[in-house]
């Protein structure tokens, strides 16, 4: 499986900017036979609270983009973006993925929002987890906040071969980020693929890209610089069988409830 992780230097509240560096970045993934191209959380506006500029109402232009990108393309892609419901007053953190002809196979609402930042305060939080295939690989999604919250990896762990985690998460706790990451491959024996982005955001915070892609023994097999905006990776998701039959450590998770 090849993976384009793109660590983009998001222009704040720009959508129409981001759908340009969006599909540069695609092209570029496409030129290059990647499988997968993977988008940090709210990659077209960054990550802000201002809803009435930056979210779309529901089904609506991002969505329209990713899809047509996706298909254009021939290539499957993951990206996360805000959107508003004209029924809700609040909004939702969320990420999709779609096929390489353009379908919606998944969505996911962000479970755990980032209260010190006043999220909770705009947007709804999600209440399901969610496990989908891409080119035949079963996989999940979170999102940033969601990688402190080891349960919800848990839930899913035994059915997948990777969890993608997508992410605005700040330079000042890089080290939590990769800790983090890389203990949610361990203890769940599979790929944690975790895609943040670069530069600083409006509210003057910086992000250190530092994606990655650890292993289900936690090796670091991919990994992106404060600069970088595209990097790209290939691993066999087979793997992951071989290790938990070595190791077959998820078989003796007790509940402790």
């Amino acid at each position: 499986m090849k993976i384009a992780l793109i660590q983009l230097n998001i222009a704040w509240e720009s959508r129409k900017l981001n759908y340009e560096k969006a599909e540069f970045f695609t092209k570029k993934a496409a030129e290059q036979n990647c499988d997968i191209i993977v988008f940090p959380e709210m990659f077209n506006t960054g990550f802000s609270m201002n809803l009435s500029i930056i979210a779309d109402e529901g089904i609506g232009e991002t969505t329209s983009v990713l899809s047509e990108l996706s298909k254009k393309y021939n290539i499957n892609l993951i990206a996360g973006f805000p959107i508003k419901a004209p029924v809700e007053e609040k909004g939702r953190n969320m990420a999709v993925v779609y096929d390489r002809k353009g379908m919606l196979i998944a969505t996911y609402t962000k479970m755990h929002l980032f209260s010190p930042a006043g999220e909770d305060e705009y947007y709804i939080a999600g209440d399901n987890t969610v496990i989908f295939s891409i080119d035949g690989m079963p996989v999940s999604i979170f999102i940033c906040y969601d990688l402190r919250f080891p349960e919800i990896f848990r839930s899913v762990a035994e059915d997948v071969q990777a969890i993608f985690v997508i992410a605005n998460w700040p330079a000042e706790r890089k080290e939590h980020w990769e800790t983090l990451l890389k203990a949610r491959a361990i203890e769940n024996q599979c790929f944690a693929i975790g895609v943040n982005r670069t530069g600083t955001d409006g509210n003057g915070i910086s992000y250190s890209g530092a994606s990655h892609i650890f292993d289900p023994l936690g090796n670091d097999i991919c990994f992106g610089s404060e600069t970088d905006e595209f990097v790209v990776c290939e691993f066999n998701p087979s793997e992951v069988e071989n290790i938990r039959f070595k190791f077959p450590f998820l078989k003796d998770i007790k509940d402790t409830k």
